[in-house]
């Protein structure tokens, strides 16, 4: 995947993030099981030390054995389970249970067996218009960790361990950074184990020879006045062959994704951003701010003031 791709990649999850991830290390003892309830956002596990299973509150058919440097991703939040073994009944976590220790929280509970340790995290992204890319992803992404594979996610959790273990000067800034790359090592790794004969949809899209570079010119310049001619000669293809292949992979036509794109990036602006809504506008492509404020609450149901209100109370 090349450097054009992993920029759409980056831009993507940078559009849906609306806010910091939370964090927790859970330090089990067997017996022990945790039933973590639905989150919004997306959730995350990275096995420090030791080994568990996961699996789905209803589905405990679907237990994933996890050992030391396993990551588990779960999309959309839902409930699940982890465990030193699927027959052990899990518990709700109790406040006694936990213990403010800098850079994260931890979470001690079992009994006196084997001991594990995990990262527990939820990254916060905008379930509501949440990009195609994230759509695509399975519920459920288990990436084990494997000698020689994906040495840049294994380095990050490597790096996430010796902090927890060993918090030193500076810990309080890495760990958060490192969290926040950790989601695109998952995304990454998972995009790259896709076989080339097999895969479909964004996880092609981002590899495609044609398609990539067509992303990749709307991402870095929204604003500009492209059109299906002009995206298929960044392509090298022609237009009506373009247009059926960026259908077929991104799942809607160019011109219907690069107004979602538009919109996308000035929703990101007005939550981030002190511009005028008029500037905002025209970085989105815009030469009108009645046509912007316009298609904008078409698409996100507010103004584009009330809506940059309404994220900033939300924020705060």
């Amino acid at each position: 995947m090349g450097e054009r791709a992993m920029d759409v990649l980056s831009e993507a999850l940078a559009s849906m993030r609306t806010g910091a991830p939370n964090s927790v290390r859970t330090d089990g003892r067997a017996p022990w099981g945790l039933q973590l309830p639905p989150t919004a956002g997306a959730g995350f596990h990275v096995v420090l030390h030791g080994t568990c299973w996961f699996y789905p509150t209803e589905d405990p058919a679907r237990a994933i054995a996890m050992g030391p440097g396993d990551v588990v991703f779960v999309r959309d939040g839902a409930g699940h389970i982890l465990a030193d073994h699927p027959d052990t009944p899990p518990e709700v976590p109790r406040p006694d249970q936990y213990i403010q220790r800098p850079p994260v929280g931890v979470l001690q509970l079992g009994g006196d067996g084997p001991a594990a340790s995990l990262l527990c995290g939820n990254y916060h992204l905008d379930g509501q218009r949440p990009h195609p890319l994230l759509r695509q992803l399975p519920e459920v992404i288990h990436l084990p960790a494997r000698h020689g594979k994906h040495p840049e996610l294994a380095a990050a959790v490597g790096l996430l361990g010796a902090e927890l273990d060993n918090p030193r000067i500076g810990s309080h800034g890495i760990v958060p950074a490192l969290i926040d790359a950790l989601l695109l090592y998952i995304l990454r790794a998972w995009i790259e184990e896709q076989p080339e004969k097999q895969v479909t949809g964004w996880a092609a899209a981002l590899r495609d020879p044609a398609v990539a570079p067509a992303l990749a010119a709307m991402h870095g310049d929204p604003a500009a006045p492209w059109t299906v001619q002009s995206l298929a000669d960044h392509a090298g293809l022609s237009r009506a062959a373009f247009a059926r292949k960026f259908n077929a992979m991104v799942g809607e036509p160019p011109l219907a994704y690069l107004t979602r794109w538009r919109l996308t990036t000035a929703a990101r602006l007005l939550r981030e951003e002190d511009l005028a809504v008029e500037k905002v506008a025209a970085r989105a492509g815009y030469s009108s701010e009645f046509a912007f404020g316009k298609a904008f609450k078409r698409e996100y149901g507010l103004a584009p003031g009330q809506y940059r209100r309404q994220a900033r109370a939300a924020a705060a």
